[in-house]
């Protein structure tokens, strides 16, 4: 919704001041300059990109108009959840939580926080890792350091979108010169027409270079800004579940582990320890 609000607030500020300086709206219907601005960033697109990355920012962009899933309500099952796990191993033994991690939808632990099963990516990770806390052969320090090579992968591959975004805009500008070079070329063979329509020639050219700014800095650049927003959202998921499970295997109570895991979450999702205590009250008691 925001980013729709955005380009419905850049295009009144933009094309509203031009009109009410007196500017003429038709004047900047350029539908031949809008084609060579476009198809040849698109085409631009696809010579720099290869298939894997265009893929993936053709499957990030429908995500930039909803809203986040990273939610206070989110962390809060997910501490539930790693809390109930870690009970269990600490009641049970790492033994204990062998049939949860090799079949996790037909754990009773997980089946109770739909939202963290949902998401595959997510249960992935925890499943893997814990998987490898039960195999018992390897310390904190490999599975720190697999952690945080497994969490730069994710975020490299994250930003292929967005960087390939954000090539697309820096392009856009020079491909609004190239448009407002072809008008006046077109201009120059021209030169035999009355002043007037050699005017109206140059107007239609530099309304090139204006579109191919605008469409940059107002509409495909923000979206590379957006994209990275999410990316470092999307990030923080796997370093609470990665702080939580390194302080459990550091030999810290459940309840200590998940107080780890809550303290590196962004303020803005971030449940006080109160509210975090009674969300896992309530689904024990489920």
């Amino acid at each position: 919704m925001l980013v729709i609000i955005g380009y419905v607030v850049v295009m009144l500020s933009v094309f509203g001041g031009f009109a009410l300086a007196g500017g003429h709206l038709a004047a900047l219907w350029q539908p031949l300059e809008l084609l060579m601005i476009g198809g040849g960033a698109l085409g631009a697109f696809f010579v720099g990109n290869n298939v894997k990355a265009m893929k993936a920012t053709a499957q990030a962009l429908p995500t930039l108009f909803k809203g986040s899933k990273f939610t206070k309500s989110l962390y809060m099952d997910l501490m539930s959840l790693m809390f109930e796990i870690l009970t269990k191993v600490r009641k049970e033994g790492l033994m204990s939580i062998e049939g949860d991690v090799e079949k996790p939808e037909e754990s009773p632990i997980f089946s109770k926080y739909p939202s963290i099963l949902h998401d595959h990516h997510v249960v992935e990770f925890i499943t893997d890792y814990l998987r490898l806390m039960v195999s018992g052969n390897m310390d904190a320090f490999q599975i720190e350091n697999l952690m945080d090579n497994e969490i730069e992968t994710h975020h490299h591959e994250g930003a292929v979108p967005a960087h390939c975004i954000a090539k697309l805009g820096d392009g856009l500008p020079a491909f609004g010169i190239v448009a407002a070079v072809m008008g006046v070329v077109h201009t120059m063979e021209s030169v035999s027409l009355p002043p007037a329509e050699l005017g109206m020639l140059i107007a239609h050219a530099l309304v090139g270079t204006f579109l191919g700014i605008l469409l940059a800095y107002g509409f495909v650049g923000p979206l590379a800004s957006l994209l990275e927003q999410k990316l470092d959202e999307s990030t923080k998921i796997y370093q609470c579940i990665k702080v939580t499970l390194l302080a459990s295997l550091n030999g810290y109570a459940p309840a200590l582990a998940i107080e780890f895991g809550r303290k590196v979450l962004f303020s803005t999702e971030r449940p006080t320890f109160g509210e975090l205590e009674e969300h896992i009250k309530q689904s024990k008691s489920k």
